[in-house]
């Protein structure tokens, strides 16, 4: 009778449907040992946020090829917020994060929830502070023009202070 499915032909159905996507599975072309993180230009961001934000934007220089820059944005409605995101030599993620945002509330947002501690590190003749958390560890630096620096991540702190060291503060001419 017509209109009538049986389990027996749903389960012939659904063979059939399985290994046509099987063969197409075989014969598009793939390759996985590629790396999935896209190397990102932010030069153009760079420049942008130097013209305007109200402080002098940081950004590295001299960085070994292997440091792989993921992510740049500035937003001047979210308190002049600057971010500038990376992968480490061993995979590990660091961001350089500044903002004229209250500086309370901005490291914890950025460092997801870290903490102060009583620790400081000199990176580059400059006195950054050492905050710890769950997620992420963190240096951070207040500068004289009302900005926070946050050099923030999953990596170790040698990495965030080979971050730090490599910043260059500058606002466009």
């Amino acid at each position: 009778m017509r209109g009538k499915q049986t389990v027996r032909g749903m389960v012939q159905s659904l063979a059939v449907v399985l290994a046509a996507a099987f063969v197409i599975y075989l014969f598009v072309p793939h390759d996985d040992t590629g790396d999935p993180v896209e190397k990102k230009d932010y030069g153009i961001e760079l420049v942008t946020a130097r013209r305007a934000a109200p402080y002098a934007v940081a950004a590295p220089t001299g960085l070994p090829a292997d440091w792989k820059p993921t992510s740049a944005r500035y937003n001047r409605e979210d308190h002049n917020a600057w971010h500038l995101g990376f992968l480490d030599p061993d995979g590990q993620y660091v961001a350089v994060e500044q903002s004229t945002a209250p500086a309370g509330k901005y490291i914890a947002k950025v460092t997801q929830r870290a903490a102060k501690t009583d620790r400081t590190e000199q990176v580059a003749g400059a006195t950054w502070e050492r905050w710890e958390g769950p997620k992420y560890d963190a240096l951070v630096r207040t500068d004289g023009d009302g900005a926070t620096t946050v050099v923030t991540g999953t990596a170790s702190f040698e990495r965030l202070a080979e971050m730090a060291a490599a910043l260059e503060s500058k606002r466009s001419s």
